[in-house]
C-alpha cells in the first residue's frame, strides 16, 4: 500500500528511485536545480543508457544547468507551462511529493510525500503513469543549446615553459575508456577512479565504452579489450594485455 514520507524519507526514496531505474526514469518538477548527489546518479544512469525524461515548469535554467544537461546523451528535457506538480517515477515505483528538484528544498524545507510501489498498488501506479504521460505530451521539448564556458587561457610564456612536461606525460599516459580523463597507461586498469567505481556496481566486462585507453580514439571498448587494434599492436610486448584479436 502507499507509504507516507517525511522530508528525510522523500530525499532517501528519491535517490533510491533514480538509482534503481533500469528502463525509464521520469522527473517532473517546476524548478530544476540539482545537487551534486542527484547529478552523480543521473550521470551514472545516462552512461547505462536509461531513458530519462525531465519536465520542468519555470523557464529559469541557469547556464550551469544547461551546460551540465548538454553533456548527457540519454536525458530529454521538456518545458511545461503552469507546471506545479512534483512527481518522480521509474518502471517500478513512484513518488508524489511537495519537494522540487531544487537543492534548497532538499536541504532547508519541510517536505512530505507519498511513495507508491507498482507491485503493491498497480492501479494507483497506472493512474500516476497516465497523468505523467499526459504532462509530457502537453510539454514542449527543449533543445539545450548553451555552450560550455571556455576555460581561461594560460599566459603564453607559462604555456611554453610547461609544454614539454605535458607532452611527455601524455605520451606515457593513457585515457579513461569512459570519460577520456588522463590516467596511467595500464590495460588492466583502463578507468579513472570515479568511472571505475561506477563500473564496479555491475562489473559487466562486456559493457562498451567510447574511448581507446591508449590513443583516445572513439569506438567500442571494454575493460577486457580497452584499446584499438593499432594500439594493441603498438604496445604488444611492452604492456600486459588480455589476448585480443583484430
Amino acid at each position: 500500500m502507499p507509504k507516507f514520507l517525511d522530508t528525510t524519507g522523500v530525499s532517501y526514496h528519491l535517490t533510491q528511485l533514480i538509482g534503481n531505474a533500469r528502463e525509464r526514469l521520469i522527473l517532473i518538477s517546476p524548478y530544476l536545480k540539482l545537487n551534486d548527489r542527484i547529478k552523480e546518479l543521473l550521470e551514472d544512469q545516462d552512461r547505462m543508457k536509461i531513458d530519462i525524461r525531465v519536465v520542468y515548469g519555470k523557464n529559469e535554467l541557469q547556464p550551469e544547468e544547461n551546460n551540465w544537461l548538454r553533456g548527457l546523451n540519454s536525458i530529454r528535457t521538456s518545458f511545461c507551462k503552469n507546471l506545479h506538480a512534483k512527481c518522480y517515477l521509474n518502471e517500478r515505483e513512484a513518488i508524489i511529493t511537495s519537494m522540487n528538484l531544487y537543492e534548497f528544498s532538499q536541504v532547508n524545507n519541510n517536505e512530505m510525500g507519498i511513495y507508491v510501489d507498482r507491485e503493491e498498488s498497480p492501479l494507483l501506479y497506472e493512474d500516476i503513469y497516465r497523468e505523467v504521460q499526459r504532462i509530457i505530451r502537453v510539454s514542449e521539448e527543449v533543445k539545450v543549446s548553451v555552450e560550455r564556458v571556455p576555460q581561461p587561457v594560460e599566459p603564453v610564456a607559462e604555456k611554453k615553459a610547461e609544454t614539454p612536461k605535458a607532452s611527455a606525460k601524455a605520451a606515457e599516459g593513457g585515457f579513461c575508456i569512459r570519460c577520456s580523463e588522463p590516467v596511467a597507461l595500464d590495460p588492466k586498469a583502463p578507468y579513472c577512479p570515479k568511472c571505475y567505481r561506477s563500473w564496479s556496481r555491475y562489473k559487466n566486462a562486456e559493457y562498451e565504452e567510447p574511448h581507446c585507453h591508449s590513443c583516445n580514439a572513439e569506438g567500442k571498448f571494454t575493460i577486457a579489450k580497452p584499446v584499438c587494434y593499432p594500439c594493441y599492436r603498438k604496445h604488444k610486448g611492452k604492456l600486459d594485455f588480455v589476448s585480443q584479436g583484430s
